[in-house]
């Protein structure tokens, strides 16, 4: 994607301006102008929403493709305290702004499941066309994002009728999906496009895209808005996106088939599915510090920022493996059900 030297200078002066005036801003530089009546929408949404709790974590849920079930583990204990069969080879997971509620993706079954993590039943099953992968949720409104691999689309739902809301034509192949915290923008990793889409939240039409490395799967945007992290399969690299510009800032080589990335504080941690490792990125270097030995085939991973740890599923090793973000070593293991994949946020 190419942005004109004139938008450029705009983007010196429009970074001072304040979160509310971050989505016209950007979709200035991407050729678009948000207008009034997207705003008002999404402001409605909001008000409606249920805010994101903000307690200690103390739950991870775990979806284990081959065994058909959720493993749900304490935190507090590093012991899977219930398991919940769902079928339907569970891979992407998302949980609720009030995290009550678990939305996982079903490829086999071609649906996404609404689970309710304090019953531990599923209560709905959401069809979600031919190849649902990667899901999110919006944090600000509640919506929720599925992404369609075979249909090439992102379609949205709405978080308390569950009713589709809106579709949008991306890449091919989109995997991975990413919401910013302000609930302004969702990113899709286009695999087979070699590309990462910029969504615009309240019209939800695709404001431009960002070339990448090679089968881009998981992506995830820092927590302070600025960065998205792009983790490139085949290319074997992480593309660091500034989300203000719309660029590529830098291109990070980590180890063989990375598959999602997690950012806690100032590193990022890389799941490098053949490696059986997760490299670990300054991100202000834009440099690989660390790379740690986890079990076989480390995929989902993801950040408890109130604890200052670093969970990983290890799809053949079948473990949830948890790194201590300051002495970047592995400090648990825990068992898990067959194929643990977790592709998403999975901590509550």
């Amino acid at each position: 994607m190419k942005i004109a030297v004139i938008r450029q200078a705009m983007f010196k002066q429009l970074q001072q301006c304040s979160n509310v005036a971050r989505a016209s801003a950007i979709a200035l530089a991407f050729g678009f102008a948000l207008g009034a009546s997207p705003s008002t929408t999404l402001a409605a949404e909001a008000a409606t929403a249920t805010a994101t709790a903000t307690v200690t974590a103390r739950e991870a849920i775990v979806p284990s493709q081959k065994a058909d079930t959720l493993n749900i583990v304490d935190l507090a204990t590093s012991k899977v305290s219930a398991n919940i069969s769902i079928g339907g080879g569970p891979v992407g997971i998302a949980i609720s702004p009030d995290r009550k509620f678990a939305y996982i993706t079903t490829p086999e079954t071609k649906e996404f499941l609404v689970v309710d993590l304090d019953a531990r039943v599923v209560t709905k099953e959401i069809p979600a066309g031919p190849g649902p992968v990667g899901i999110a949720v919006n944090p600000k409104t509640g919506r929720i994002y599925v992404a369609d691999w075979h249909n090439h689309v992102v379609v949205a739902y709405d978080g308390k009728t569950y009713l589709r809301a809106a579709q949008v034509e991306v890449g091919d192949s989109p995997s991975g999906l990413a919401v910013s915290p302000d609930g302004k923008l969702l990113l899709t990793a286009d695999r087979d496009s070699n590309q990462v889409s910029v969504i615009d939240a309240a019209t939800f039409t695709v404001l431009g895209t960002v070339p990448v490395g090679e089968r881009p799967f998981g992506v995830t945007i820092s927590p302070d808005g600025e960065r998205a992290y792009v983790a490139n399969v085949k290319s074997n690299n992480v593309s660091v996106i500034d989300l203000e510009t719309g660029k590529v800032v830098g291109t990070v080589a980590v180890g063989r088939r990375p598959y999602a990335v997690a950012v806690l504080g100032d590193l990022a941690f890389v799941s490098d599915q053949y490696g059986g490792t997760v490299s670990v990125i300054d991100t202000k270097a834009l440099k690989v510090i660390k790379t740690i030995d986890v079990g076989a085939f480390p995929e989902g991973i993801t950040a408890d920022a109130s604890a200052g740890k670093i969970y990983v599923a290890c799809w053949e090793e079948n473990t949830l493996e948890r790194i201590d973000a300051k002495t970047l070593e592995v400090d648990a293991k825990i068992p898990m059900a067959d194929g643990p994949r977790a592709f998403g946020d999975f901590i509550r």
